[in-house]
């Protein structure tokens, strides 16, 4: 049936040649021209400002489902770039620790910190850059996505449900922020951090966030010194005490780093806190000056 209808249709245009017949009324003999021209396909790019039920560590299109940041909800999109250059013309997203992910990073985290008013990292906060899925990517997508949590504790760094907006959480006191702890230490090892009002009992004082030098993980570990050491400047800075030589006989340092994975891709924010293992506070060291940290 088909052979046939193809020798018709030639045969029908070679006798419309010889016999010169003119072309019938409504036919203009262009078989395009009435063709509506075809879209440029659109690729897929998330909004900012959006809030989601559940937790992505990639960018699937099925689950982008918006929910109310009023209600309850996991993480919170404060950010949206757009990776170019050499990373924008690779055939697979970029792998965790490339240079593609640090630059991401990067970009989030900055920000991220103009959006809440502060370091992310001085409140019960975690950050994760979302990449499109692998056929999101194929498909032309080259956005990525700052999602920020509230984690449950910083020995829980597990995201938790919560209402309302992230943007502007840390600007004013909050539960968010990280103040006070009674710290839990085995030999050196910190176990556990509980955190309580600074009017109460307390032995530790958060002070800041160290930001550690470009090296490998593996160097960093190795280098507990230098960042007990930066932790120690800015107990100085916090409490209004000189940063010399003796500081180190005025108070001791705890600090929680990031995991390796986080560590790859771009994260060197240290969190630093002062510690009095033989003296219990009841008040802020904040600005407190020298006498608050006598010579031991």
């Amino acid at each position: 049936m088909r052979r046939w209808w193809t020798a018709l249709a030639a045969g029908g245009v070679t006798a419309l040649a010889l016999g010169g017949c003119a072309t019938p009324a409504g036919i203009d003999r262009d078989l395009t021209d009435e063709w509506p021209a075809l879209a440029t396909p659109q690729v897929f790019v998330p909004t900012e400002g959006a809030c989601h039920a559940g937790v992505q560590d990639v960018g699937y299109l099925s689950g982008w489902n918006p929910v109310d940041c009023a209600g309850t909800h996991h993480t919170e999109t404060m950010h949206v770039g757009t990776l170019t250059g050499a990373p924008a013309r690779q055939t697979a997203p970029p792998a965790a620790g490339s240079p593609a992910v640090r630059t991401a990073h990067a970009e989030c985290d900055r920000e991220v910190r103009r959006e809440i008013g502060t370091d992310w990292r001085a409140g019960r906060l975690g950050l994760t850059v979302v990449f499109p899925s692998p056929q999101g990517w194929a498909g032309g997508a080259r956005w990525f996505r700052c999602e920020l949590g509230e984690v449950r504790s910083i020995d829980e760094p597990g995201i938790r449900p919560r209402t309302g907006s992230l943007r502007g959480a840390l600007a004013d006191d909050t539960d968010l922020k990280l103040g006070c702890f009674n710290p839990k230490v085995a030999r050196d090892d910190v176990q556990a951090m509980t955190p309580v009002s600074c009017t109460a009992r307390h032995h530790a004082e958060f002070v800041g966030v160290w930001q550690a030098p470009d090296v490998s993980y593996a160097e960093f570990q190795r280098s507990g010194d230098r960042t007990h050491r930066g932790c120690l400047g800015l107990i100085a800075r916090h409490t209004g005490v000189p940063n010399d030589g003796n500081l180190k006989f005025r108070a001791g340092s705890i600090y929680y780093h990031p995991f390796e994975r986080e560590w790859r891709s771009g994260n060197r924010g240290v969190q630093c806190f002062l510690w009095l293992s033989d003296r219990t506070l009841t008040r802020s060291l904040k600005n407190a000056g020298p006498h608050s940290l006598p010579l031991r």
